[in-house]
């Protein structure tokens, strides 16, 4: 296990419209407003064609190859993630999801595209006094968190 402590700092509340792509709306937003750590939610309504990465083929194989799951109608999302500067100090969101329609779901990392319908409402809560950061393992090709 590695661990660091930090503070809480600004809270970003943000709402997205028909249309956004999850992911990068929240990465902007951080930017925009110096904001380069934080711990984020989402609610709101995934679009009809939204991509999540499911999971890999084969977890233990020499190569992970992503497998990736798209949303065959609109649907109801709630998620977390964390906001963490890549290896060039880049805002990058890691976000997992769980979207739902007429009791079926699909839950996975929002990376893929994820689509808002008509809202989506989200918060950022910035994480002041740690230096961690996203980290590219070798291994995996992963962008890992280091703290």
């Amino acid at each position: 296990m590695k661990c660091s402590v930090g503070s809480v700092g600004r809270v970003l509340v943000i709402r997205l419209e028909d249309g956004d792509v999850l992911h990068e709306c929240v990465e902007r937003a951080a930017k925009e407003n110096g904001i380069v750590r934080g711990a984020v939610l989402a609610l709101g309504g995934a679009d009809q064609g939204s991509r999540m990465v499911v999971g890999p083929r084969d977890g233990r194989s020499e190569t992970i190859e992503p497998m990736l799951a798209q949303l065959d109608g609109e649907s109801e999302l709630a998620a977390v993630g964390t906001l963490f500067p890549d290896e060039n100090g880049e805002p990058s969101l890691h976000m997992h999801a769980s979207a739902g329609r007429d009791g079926r779901s699909v839950t996975g990392c929002v990376r893929a595209g994820v689509k808002v319908w008509l809202i989506q409402e989200v918060v950022v809560i910035e994480i002041l006094g740690t230096s961690s950061m996203r980290v590219k393992d070798p291994r995996t090709g992963f962008h890992l968190l280091e703290p």
